[in-house]
Order: C-alpha cells, then structure tokens, then sequence
C-alpha cells in the first residue's frame, strides 16, 4: 500500500488539532516533516510524530520528498506558500481563507493547473453529517423552494484556541487581513453555497471591530442573495462569550430545517403540515469539549489524490466563498449592496 508523505508547515492549533490528528489517523499517509518558525513548536510536532522538523518552508520543500502539504499558516501567508508547495510538485491542501484577495486566489488556481496538483480548501462545513443531509433533502425537494435562511458562527475569540492566546496573529491586520469574517465566517458562505446549490448575486454587510487592542473585524453580519432570489443573513462573531453558536436555519416553502441548532438533535425538520423529524447525527465539529474531531478533510483530500479527481472544495471553489467575503468588505466600505464577482 502507497504511502503518501505529507508535511505541515504551520505548527498552531489548527495543524495541532485538526490536520496532524488526521493525517495521523490515515492509514495511507506517513507524517514526514514539519515546520514553524517558532523552533519549539517544529520540534515537538516532530517529536510527537516521528518527522523532521524545519523552521523555514523553502528548505523543507527543498530537501524533503513530499507528496502533500497543509498550509497551516497566518492568512497573508496561504497564497504564496501554497504556490511555493505546488510549484514543487506536491498537492496542496489549503487552510481558509485561501488568500488575501482575488488575484492571489487566480494565482494559486493557475499553479495547481500549471503543475497538474491538487489544490484543496479546507472548508470543513461541508462533511458535518446534518450539512449532508440537509443538502440531499433541498436537492430531492422534500423542503420544497428554499425561500430564505440565517445562519452564524460565533464563540469566544481565537484566544480561546490559537496557541498564541491574546497574541494571536488572528488579530493583527497585517497578518490576518480580516478577522471574524475571514475565521468564521467563510465557513458558513461556503456551506451556503453547497446547500443552496447556486452563488450569491448580491452582498450588503456590516462589519464592526468591538474590542480595544485589535485592527480587524470581531462581529460581522452580512445579507445574501442569490441569483434566484433566496435572501438570508449571515453573521460571523467573536463575541459569543457564554458558549458558540453554529446554528444554520434554511426555510422552505415545506418545511423548516433547523442544523445545529439542537443539543441532541444535529438536524430538525419542521415540515408545514405540523409533522416533526428530529435526526441525531452526531455533533458538528467545534473547539469545545464533546464536539467531533474528525472533519473528514485529510480523507477527502487523500481520497481526490488518489482517484485523480476534483476535490471537493478545490481552488475555483474557495475562490468563490472568498468572493463572498470579498464583496461584504467592498459593501461595508461603500455603504451599498456590492455584487459578487463570478
């Protein structure tokens, strides 16, 4: 059986918690090299993992063998480390959001197509069961036209997570480039996007930073249109002190489906004739003690490399949820309703 050799360039939370874990668990794949620029951090993933630790990627991707990368680094770094892994001929799997602007994420698409690599997002929303089987039960019709929605992301703030704590790069501009919008809820334009099954049209935001010491978006709240005509809102926050909210609410002219939005219930249908269906699916990823660990991205990222096929969430793919998130900075910044670009 092949093994494919993976390396994490970017030793935070995220690669501690969602991708070392994961490439760890899959049977086809080895850990074979780590980097961070805080040495400490590279050293004891290494440690853990039985890999080789690196402080600075170019070297990593020179010496090493690699088949695969994760891109676990602060936002304005995504684009040019993952054109940097593509370039080296290694598949790319890419944290969110891709990149800083349009023209990066363009960049990053043309490298993976250059050098005939995979280039995945790590959009995680879409591989939580009661996202999947809202999706079947809005494209069987059994909710009927979708009229409207609301969902949010919120909890706590990245101190809470980021192994930096209140010295986060989350919430330096210069490192970051947005906050809450670009953490959270890019999340939730993308899994839109996959339920709805079309793109937004239109955006109107507004976007505020709350908290002293910061110089990006902490609570964020967008409205959405599609092309057809659903309309929703959107909001991103990182002021859900008490407990996060990951709650999505899709309303049809059948029924109402209510994901993650129950204790004990990932996903309640609420159908128009009074009938309810209350499914338990397990819970839905999160930073809190008793929520699911495994996204499911290391496997279908492996699996895409494997089959030669699309990813799930490729480049074109996280280009457009970034296009969201794009137009609701243009709309906050104009004080109008901003088209979102194709």
């Amino acid at each position: 059986m092949k093994k494919w050799k993976a390396a994490v360039i970017g030793c935070g939370s995220i690669a501690r918690h969602r991708h070392l874990v994961e490439y760890a668990a899959h049977p086809e794949v080895e850990i074979t090299a780590v980097c961070d620029i805080v040495e400490e951090r590279a050293n004891e993933m290494a440690e853990k993992y039985n890999a080789k630790a690196y402080t600075n990627y170019e070297e990593l991707l020179a010496k090493e063998d690699i088949d695969v990368v994760s891109v676990c680094l602060p936002n304005v770094l995504h684009a040019p480390v993952s054109i940097a892994a593509l370039n080296a001929g290694c598949h790319v799997l890419c944290e969110k959001p891709m990149a800083t602007s349009r023209e990066e994420a363009e960049q990053m698409i043309e490298a993976s197509h250059k050098n005939n690599k995979k280039l995945m997002i790590a959009h995680n929303q879409r591989f939580v069961p009661s996202h999947a089987k809202a999706k079947k039960l809005i494209e069987t019709g059994e909710i009927g036209r979708v009229f409207s929605f609301r969902t949010t992301f919120g909890h706590g703030g990245p101190e809470n997570w980021s192994v930096e704590g209140r010295d986060s790069w989350f919430f330096k501009k210069e490192k970051a480039f947005i906050g809450a919008m670009g953490d959270l809820g890019i999340h939730k334009a993308d899994l839109l996007r996959y339920l709805l099954g079309e793109d937004f049209d239109e955006v109107a935001s507004f976007v505020e930073t709350t908290r002293e010491g910061i110089d990006v978006d902490d609570n964020a709240v967008f409205i959405l249109k599609t092309a057809s005509g659903v309309v929703g809102t959107l909001a991103a926050s990182w002021s859900y002190t008490a407990a996060e909210d990951n709650s999505t609410i899709i309303y049809g002219e059948k029924a109402i489906l209510r994901l993650e939005d129950n204790p004990d219930y990932s996903l309640v249908v609420q159908y128009k004739n009074g009938e309810v269906v209350r499914y338990a699916l397990g819970k839905i990823q999160s930073n809190e003690s008793g929520g699911q660990k495994n996204t499911h991205v290391i496997e279908n990222f492996i699996q895409s490399i494997k089959n030669d096929t699309e990813p799930p969430i490729s480049g074109e793919e996280g280009k457009k949820s970034l296009e969201v998130i794009l137009a609701a900075i243009e709309a906050n910044a104009s004080k109008r309703t901003v088209k979102v670009q194709a």
